[in-house]
């Protein structure tokens, strides 16, 4: 750097150079300068959770007596902005470092205790004063856990409820129309569309349920435990004091872990989560495909529905569309399951008293709840809500389905209605046409066993 826009800070291995401007220190530097790996920095979500517990954890040491009244105020009230994204740009350092987040923690620690220095006017200092009571090793633990638990009470299960009323909403309109079944992509007995979508709506409804499962584990923090799990240099009351602050600062029901040495060695939780998360996103790509399927043609495939137009299809093509919203949400659940592979693999690196994948684990989990949860949104509100049914489509489909003669297999048995549906299709006609001369059965009596409506 040119020497007009660096200052030099000092830490335990000696001078650095760092840009003037910054409110980080030498530690963040360092980070800056070892890891250049990806880019990406630790998720906005992730720094959301650092500040909180920052906040709290000042707040708890100045209720028991190890810190000073005024430098712990000023330390919530830089971690509150911290928290609240005010001051992300000071955040760069890159999600593959140190495996236990060390430089996001001491990252948070300089750029808090500059801030408080500045409102107090003496010195505060990041390693004695901001990380009080705590290590990176516990911190950071901590933080997976909230940013999880907050974007699944405040993003995922939201979004989650609004597509499942959405699809409620819809099938409600759709009691009447029956379809094609299908199986193995072939033709089958009908169902009615408001049958199709519960079967969505019954696949989102259990997938909340599995998250909702997750949640009093999620809730569970490490912080307390300190480097090893012992809680060395916090003193006693320490971590359920700061988990009730954090409780009143998000309103949610937060303890301390069971056992702090799981806590800091083991990701188990945020591997569960994440393998739920991965169910909910093979049921988006189910129901993405779904829609695909029915939306296509509009004259060479089944053509069943008509998604709305967002966008044209095509460079060349004119007049082309294409079912871009759920082929976006089905790229988006791709990602999640490439997310939990690398979160397991994340969480079997906990060697002895410590996991070495964390930021891995906190970049991954956190992008999955945000992906997951802005794909519910697009797929209520610019597929399923707009989604316009082709009933005359539907309906001469539905007339040639030479597979509605199952209904007659008590009545003619198996192999005469393998007959007639093979002489239907193969004629182009309709069952019931075929029926009445096959069998010779009254037309009104066949009418009535072969109407989709009944059979569904």
């Amino acid at each position: 750097m040119d020497k007009n826009n660096y200052r030099i800070e000092i830490d335990s291995l000696g001078e650095v150079q760092v840009p003037i401007n910054a409110l980080y220190g030498a530690q963040t530097q360092r980070a800056v300068d070892n890891f250049t790996i990806s880019g990406i920095a630790m998720p906005r979500a992730f720094i959301r959770a650092l500040g909180l517990v920052k906040a709290a954890c000042a707040r708890a040491n100045a209720q028991l007596g190890t810190l000073a009244p005024d430098v712990a105020v000023a330390i919530q009230h830089a971690a509150m902005d911290v928290s609240q994204g005010c001051y992300d740009r000071e955040f760069p350092l890159d999600v593959f470092q140190t495996g236990s987040g060390t430089s996001t923690n001491m990252n948070a620690n300089e750029v808090i205790a500059h801030l408080a220095s500045k409102q107090l006017g003496i010195p505060v200092n990041p390693n004695d004063q901001v990380n009080m009571s705590q290590s990176s090793n516990d911190v950071i633990p901590t933080c997976i856990h909230l940013s999880a638990a907050l974007l699944l009470n405040d993003q995922l299960i939201p979004a989650l409820d609004h597509l499942i009323q959405v699809i409620d909403d819809k099938a409600a309109t759709l009691t009447h129309v029956v379809k094609t079944g299908r199986t193995h992509l072939m033709d089958a007995m009908p169902v009615t569309y408001a049958q199709e979508l519960s079967g969505w709506k019954a696949q989102l409804d259990q997938a909340k349920e599995r998250l909702q499962a997750v949640q009093p584990r999620l809730h569970q923090l490490a912080i307390g435990g300190t480097a090893v799990g012992t809680g060395i240099n916090a003193p006693k009351g320490f971590a359920t004091a700061v988990c009730a602050e954090l409780s009143q600062l998000t309103q949610l029901p937060l303890d301390v872990t069971h056992n702090h040495f799981a806590a800091l060695s083991s990701q188990d939780t945020a591997v569960e989560l994440s393998g739920q998360l991965k169910t909910l996103a093979v049921a988006l790509i189910k129901i993405a495909n779904d829609l695909r399927w029915a939306n296509s043609g509009p004259l060479a495939g089944l053509g069943e529905i008509s998604l709305p137009v967002l966008q044209p299809g095509s460079s060349i093509m004119p007049g082309k569309v294409n079912p871009v919203a759920p082929e976006a949400v089905a790229m988006a659940a791709t990602q999640v399951i490439g997310n939990d592979c690398c979160i397991t693999l994340a969480g079997q690196s906990g060697n002895f008293q410590l996991n070495v994948m964390l930021p891995l684990v906190a970049h991954n989990l956190t992008q999955s709840i945000e992906l997951l949860s802005n794909s519910a949104l697009l797929l209520a509100d610019s597929a399923i809500s707009e989604m316009t049914i082709n009933t005359a489509q539907i309906e001469s489909t539905l007339a040639l389905n030479p597979i509605l003669i199952t209904a007659l297999n008590r009545v003619i048995g198996y192999e005469q209605g393998a007959i007639i549906a093979k002489r239907a299709y193969a004629e182009k006609r309709t069952v019931l046409e075929v029926a009445i001369e096959v069998t010779g059965m009254d037309g009104d009596e066949l009418s009535r066993l072969l109407n989709p409506k009944n059979l569904t």
